[in-house]
């Protein structure tokens, strides 16, 4: 029997597969379980439009991806810290602070996950790169002040 599996099934596929099984264990585990269902024309068609449809969102999210690296490669963001004697910071800036500071001055929302660099331990200005998905990165210029 073909069945059109609807999660990934340990030893027969991944979700959206067309895949051929023994009638007992489609109708026996697979059906009732909510695993696959009939590969009838109908549930074809749905399978083949909801891959296109995925297909569309990542090219348009890749596209946002690649406008996003090219508006940070310009940016710079201001970052400020306390510090004690001999100019040194108390503690260090974080890809957390420089998450917060990136959705502040300039509006777009990077998880503090995707940002790259080591804990900023003293002022000037710092390189941070920025991983958006899809194999492409960004970076711009964080800019660490004194408070």
């Amino acid at each position: 029997m073909k069945v059109i599996l609807q999660k990934d099934v340990k030893g027969q596929g991944k979700k959206g597969q067309l895949v051929e099984v023994s009638d007992g264990y489609a109708r026996n585990f697979l059906l009732p379980k909510k695993l696959a269902v009939p590969a009838t024309a109908d549930n074809i068609n749905t399978v083949k439009l909801q891959e296109k449809a995925r297909r569309e969102k990542e090219a348009a999210e890749r596209q946002e991806a690649l406008e996003l690296s090219k508006k940070l490669r310009d940016s710079s963001v201001r970052v400020t810290a306390k510090s004690g004697a001999g100019g040194k910071l108390f503690g260090s800036v974080t890809t957390k602070e420089i998450s917060t500071a990136i959705k502040e001055q300039l509006g777009y929302d990077i998880p503090k996950a995707k940002l790259v660099c080591d804990p900023i331990k003293a002022f000037g200005t710092y390189e941070v790169k920025c991983k958006l998905g899809y194999e492409i990165s960004g970076s711009l210029k964080v800019e660490v002040t004194e408070a």
